[in-house]
């Protein structure tokens, strides 16, 4: 019956749309439920697998500049209504530029934050969360050795409330990272890793909404490397564990 009342709110779940009392609640049982967790890393490799698909047919910057001109083709009455007309069209095609280069560069950070939440979801509802379990730092660190194409550095925890859980190998956007699990307070923390050159811009700019984005997120960039720190905990303790890595790094 338990499961039943959670699966017919898994779609909300995952979507954020739930209160965070209800949110913890399903994080609780779906790491102790083989059924509703495996549902739930099926949906959510649905979602992404959705996501990735609508961005494969994208319109080519020649055919929105071939209906731009069709769209704009019109005979002119006169010389002053042409000249109005063309001054009007040139600021509508800058205005609309700008606007689609904001939109372009905000959903391009949203779906990045949207996908780091979803391999936070997926991976705590999977069987194997981590690929590598370890609570040593010079345990982890090295496993990630010919794994990835980039190096860093994993801070101490000694005299924190934190511990390590352990590791796994991660993509996003077909871009290989580190992803490494951490327990805070019975709270799960994912910290992943990337390189920066292969995200988008602006992702700095990291203000979601709790509906679109049902966890704590901190991001930032260094030393050419993307950090995200995600997870249901509260936004201190998110960046408490932030201000470990830029420490170490």
């Amino acid at each position: 019956m338990v499961c039943e009342s959670w699966k017919a709110k898994l779609d909300n779940c995952l979507d954020g749309e739930l209160p965070e009392e209800e949110m913890r609640g399903f994080d609780a049982h779906v790491r102790n439920c083989p059924s509703c967790s495996a549902d739930a890393l099926a949906r959510v490799q649905m979602k992404r697998a959705i996501q990735v698909a609508g961005k494969r047919y994208a319109p080519s910057a020649e055919f929105r500049k071939r209906m731009q001109q069709k769209i704009a083709a019109k005979p002119q009455r006169s010389f002053g209504l042409g000249w109005t007309l063309a001054a009007a069209a040139a600021v509508i095609l800058v205005v609309g530029t700008l606007t689609s280069a904001y939109l372009g560069t905000r959903s391009g950070r949203d779906q990045v934050f949207s996908e780091i939440a979803d391999l936070h979801v997926a991976t705590l509802a999977s069987s194997s969360p981590v690929d590598v379990i370890s609570t040593d730092r010079h345990t982890v660190k090295p496993w990630f050795q010919g794994k990835i194409p980039f190096a860093f550095n994993l801070p101490e925890l000694q005299n924190t409330e934190f511990s390590l859980l352990g590791a796994r190998m991660t993509y996003l956007d077909q871009t290989p990272g580190a992803h490494l699990i951490y327990d805070m307070r019975k709270h799960h923390i994912s910290v992943f890793v990337f390189q920066e050159r292969s995200l988008p811009a602006g992702l700095d700019d990291n203000s979601l909404s709790p509906k679109q984005l049902p966890f704590n997120l901190e991001t930032w960039s260094q030393g050419g490397l993307r950090y995200f720190v995600i997870g249901d905990a509260s936004a201190a303790d998110i960046d408490s564990l932030a201000k470990l890595f830029k420490a170490a790094s």
